[in-house]
């Protein structure tokens, strides 16, 4: 594995598949951020807390829960109850993603304003600050 030394300043971003599966696999290797994506129905609330359980587990860094396509303060609450106190971005149900994803452009480029938009941007300057 090569050192950050030998990167500078590289990020390495992973999307790794849907579950935990790669989490079990991971062995002592370095990671500064964890983010588990959830939504606020059952099913992933349940993959989602068994992820951040093994990510504590593994002690593999910062934790950050992205509730993907909340829908307003139920959502939020339910995704509280079941997280505590890790740390949450709640990504709003927004239709500007939507429409982005079926024209095959980025809603960044097309609705930079929008409140999905304006989540992930705020998640992103989080991990990485720009100067």
């Amino acid at each position: 594995m090569l050192g950050s030394a030998e990167f500078g300043d590289a990020v390495v971003v992973a999307d790794l598949e849907a579950g935990i599966g790669t989490l079990t696999r991971l062995g002592d290797e370095v990671v500064d951020v964890v983010l588990a994506v959830v939504e606020p129905t059952p099913k992933s609330i349940e993959v989602g807390t068994r992820a951040v359980a093994l990510a504590r587990e593994k002690s593999l860094g910062r934790l950050v829960i992205v509730a993907n396509r909340v829908r307003g303060a139920e959502d939020v609450e339910r995704l509280v109850a079941a997280f505590g106190e890790v740390e949450l971005v709640a990504v709003p149900d927004d239709p500007a993603i939507v429409d982005a994803e079926r024209r095959g452009v980025a809603p960044l480029d097309t609705a930079p304003d929008a409140p999905a938009v304006q989540a992930l941007v705020g998640l992103a300057e989080s991990l990485a600050p720009v100067a």
